[in-house]
């Protein structure tokens, strides 16, 4: 093979290993049972990828094929360590079953990285810990990634996932849907869980883009699946949620990539199917017994969606949404926002009050937004020197180029 086809190959099977890899990783886990056994036998499956798919052709399903490589390669791994007395019958499990057993996702409903996800979220795990599992093993988002999204360190973070594995393995949680029983009491980490990976994919901690439209549109996937196992007002939340949001997207980055504010966006780019789908979702939810944080935060996004323009933005209703929502789920980022709110119905200094005294109590300190919504009121004050002292820390700590582009614009409209 040539060197400019070996490349090719190359990229192809770097394509297959982003699009399928975690959907490979969770089936294998389903049949293997154990995460490292089922990640190594990932990872096998790939290197053998690379030597056979450029001899022997791409195969027409390429999913099934990795998953049956990966299988029989842990297998025999497993029966070169002569472990046969607890993996035995995992094995001869897994041998007996067919490859036309791996059914396509959107086929199935207990599907398996819905499963895995309930294995990450299992409430004899901590919260923090839930998550962070989830988005390592379900999503594939890095360890940094994840820490960028906690406001940790990456090693807190590994070890936190470490010790989570640990705790799966040892108390040899199932890997399954819990009972339709088990289900409500469950639901609260996965959706924290589904939530988060949206977050990242639609407003990136790091790199070279805003969004990823991975993670987005994985994270929309599971809240659909979700949201069809366990109709609760919750669930309809958060996708609800997640659409409105995603509705915006093409209209969040200029062609250059660089960010768009949302009072700055051309609003007819924002996707009319996806607004109306989740202001039905929020419609059906906000009534029901049990609705709380997620039907609130929808219902936040359906009066933004609604809105003609920015200046037709019902800044009033949103802030009495946030009054609620600060009830029902307190926290610093809640405060943030509920004072962007408050700033845009009572003016800049009344928001400007509020985040004050949440930065002089410590809370956000290392939140980026936070500095840059303050630097903002300031600029629109006309406090160039606190814009500018504001805007500096946000920069120092942004990652996103698109975001450190728009603060250092800023930062250069502010010496005019």
């Amino acid at each position: 093979m040539s060197e400019n086809a070996t490349k090719q190959m190359r990229e192809i099977v770097e394509d297959v290993y982003r699009c399928e890899s975690r959907r490979v990783f969770a089936t294998l886990i389903r049949l293997l049972g154990d995460i490292d056994i089922a990640e190594e036998a990932l990872h096998d499956a790939f290197r053998a990828a690379l030597e056979q798919w450029p001899k022997d052709g791409v195969p027409a399903k390429r999913r099934a094929w990795l998953v049956s490589v990966g299988r029989f390669k842990a297998i025999d791994g497993i029966r070169r360590r002569a472990r046969f007395d607890a993996l035995d019958d995992v094995a001869e499990q897994v041998e007996n079953i067919a490859d036309d057993a791996i059914a396509p996702e959107s086929e199935r409903i207990e599907d398996d990285r819905l499963r895995l996800i309930f294995t990450c979220c299992h409430p004899a795990l901590t919260p923090d810990a839930q998550v962070a599992l989830t988005l390592r093993e379900v999503c594939g988002l890095t360890t940094e990634e994840i820490a960028a999204a906690y406001l940790t360190s990456a090693p807190t973070l590994a070890q936190r996932i470490v010790r989570a594995k640990a705790k799966i393995r040892d108390a040899k949680i199932p890997y399954l849907v819990p009972t339709p029983d088990e289900l409500p009491e469950r639901l609260d980490g996965v959706l924290r869980t589904i939530y988060l990976l949206f977050n990242e994919g639609y407003s990136a901690t790091g790199g070279g883009s805003i969004t990823r439209h991975d993670l987005s549109a994985e994270s929309i996937r599971l809240a659909r699946l979700l949201a069809e196992l366990l109709p609760q007002p919750e669930a309809l939340g958060v996708l609800a949620l997640l659409l409105l949001q995603e509705s915006r997207r093409a209209a969040r980055t200029a062609p250059s990539g660089d960010l768009i504010l949302l009072d700055e966006q051309d609003r007819s780019r924002w996707d009319r199917d996806l607004i109306g789908e989740g202001i039905a979702l929020v419609e059906r939810a906000l009534p029901m017994p049990g609705a709380g944080p997620y039907c609130l935060q929808a219902a936040i996004a359906a009066v933004h969606a609604q809105a003609t323009s920015a200046a037709a933005t019902d800044w009033g209703e949103i802030a009495s949404l946030y009054d609620l929502l600060m009830r029902a789920d307190p926290s610093p980022v809640v405060e943030l926002n509920r004072a962007v709110a408050v700033a845009m119905r009572d003016g800049a200094q009344a928001g400007l009050a509020l985040i004050d005294a949440l930065l002089a109590r410590g809370d956000l300190s290392d939140y980026r937004l936070a500095h840059a919504t303050r630097a903002d009121l300031c600029r629109r004050l006309g406090k160039a020197a606190q814009a500018r002292a504001s805007y500096h820390r946000a920069l120092e700590l942004t990652h996103t180029q698109p975001e450190r582009r728009f603060i250092e614009r800023r930062l250069a409209e502010l010496k005019n």
